[in-house]
């Protein structure tokens, strides 16, 4: 069923071939989410599952014969959270357990983030499947349905079971630590300013195949 679609894009590859691609600018609070989930994911308890209970996810997902992507139906590569655990840079108190987890690929786990699936399947983000053409998606997004209502996932009270004063310090490091980051960011901008002022007059790369000036024995 994937096949026709690693078709079309082998095919458009074929007649816009790759060349050059520059490296993004990094910014170091532009690493905020990743900092965020990592004080999520470090609290999140692990379940996990028993053999029977993977074969009766994929029984109710429809991949007893063969596991693919849940939500594109290429070859997975890894399972995904179908609830998000973090949401407005708190946990959701969903955890890492067999119910609240499919198979994926890594361009679907990676696209979709910490979106709903349905409001990203069906959306205009890059690598979605409804941006990648995927034609199945009303199916794939039935079995999706069949397997939320498949069981009641583990949801956690976090600050119930720590208690609030312990809660409040974990969340007072986090800010703490994006504070820093925004105040890092500010170095970062002088120390790029006196780089390019200090890099201004610096010749291109000569790209005739002769050497550059000064370059000759």
């Amino acid at each position: 069923m994937s096949k026709p679609r690693f078709v079309a894009r082998l095919s458009c590859v074929a007649q816009t071939p790759f060349r050059f691609a520059m490296p993004k600018a990094v910014r170091i609070t532009g690493r905020s989410s990743s900092i965020t989930n990592s004080f999520v994911n470090g609290i999140v308890p692990i379940i996990r599952p028993s053999p029977e209970q993977i074969d009766e996810a994929l029984g109710v997902l429809g991949m007893k014969d063969e596991v693919v992507c849940a939500y594109c139906g290429d070859a997975a590569t890894e399972w995904d959270h179908l609830r998000p655990l973090v949401e407005n840079q708190r946990p959701t108190g969903y955890v890492h357990e067999i119910h609240n987890l499919v198979p994926a690929c890594g361009k679907c786990n990676q696209s979709k983030g910490n979106k709903h699936w349905r409001t990203w399947m069906f959306g205009p983000a890059r690598l979605s499947p409804k941006t990648r053409g995927v034609a199945d998606l009303d199916a794939r997004a039935a079995a999706l349905e069949r397997y939320e209502a498949w069981t009641r996932p583990v949801r956690v009270e976090f600050s119930d079971l720590v208690g609030e004063e312990l809660w409040a310090q974990h969340w007072a490091n986090h800010a703490e630590l994006l504070q820093q980051m925004r105040d890092a960011e500010k170095t970062v901008e002088l120390i790029r300013e006196r780089v390019r002022a200090g890099m201004e007059g610096v010749l291109e790369p000569v790209l005739t195949g002769e050497p550059a000036e000064g370059d000759a024995d």
